[in-house]
């Protein structure tokens, strides 16, 4: 017998061992994602779910009467310290106001899911708020009151907020990648485990108080 026929033969029986664990660890991956928000059905009254090409859900359904959105965003951007995943809180229902308010905790101009460069008015930041909150709005004549958005930027993972006709956003820093795992391997892998209905529900109820608080304020 060939003394290369046991090498052969022991790289083909890696070969198929290392194909199935990256088949499993795919599949594992792919049911992660798409499972993000399964925590967070009990806050909903109703719904639908449905993947994005990312292979995260986006989340639609009603709190309290209210109609609201839920996607989850990665972005892997090599400018970033760390890739994350971002969330974005949704409450897609039409407001009174006559102008769009953008609040984006320290702003780099390259976040995927914001609109906030563009907005071309460029507003002080208020004492009642931290002074890495920037603001940026299309119509400086008409930005509801500052006393509004309270302490919402306490939290450290809130990175933005939107006030428009169209709705109301909250987008939060849900993840950041290992950080060694990262450095060493370049590996990005987020949203392993679900999103936890505690960390969401607050955010909810908080844009609901908000949009009554609008709405109340309205002559």
């Amino acid at each position: 017998m060939s003394p290369l026929l046991p090498l052969g033969l022991a790289l083909a029986v890696l070969g198929l061992w290392l194909t199935f664990r990256l088949v499993r660890e795919t599949r594992a991956r792919s049911a992660a994602r798409a499972g993000y928000f399964s925590a967070l059905k009990l806050l909903f009254d109703g719904g639908e779910t449905r993947l994005q090409p990312t292979g995260f859900p986006r989340m639609t359904g009603k709190r309290g009467g209210i109609s609201y959105d839920l996607q989850a965003i990665p972005d892997t951007l090599t400018f970033r310290k760390l890739p994350a995943l971002w969330v974005l809180i949704t409450l897609p229902e039409p407001l009174p106001l006559k102008a769009t308010l953008n609040l984006m905790a320290r702003p780099s101009g390259n976040e995927p899911f914001s609109r906030f460069p563009t907005l071309p008015q460029s507003l002080p930041t208020p004492p009642s708020l931290p002074a890495h909150v920037a603001i940026r709005t299309d119509d400086a004549t008409h930005v509801p009151p500052a006393d509004l958005i309270g302490d919402l930027f306490d939290d450290p993972q809130v990175k933005e907020l939107v006030l428009s006709p169209k709705g109301l956003r909250i987008v939060i820093l849900a993840e950041e990648a290992d950080r060694g795992r990262f450095l060493i391997f370049r590996e990005a892998e987020m949203g392993m485990t679900p999103l936890p209905p505690a960390r969401l529900a607050p955010l909810l109820d908080r844009l609901a108080a908000l949009r009554a608080d609008i709405l109340k304020d309205q002559p």
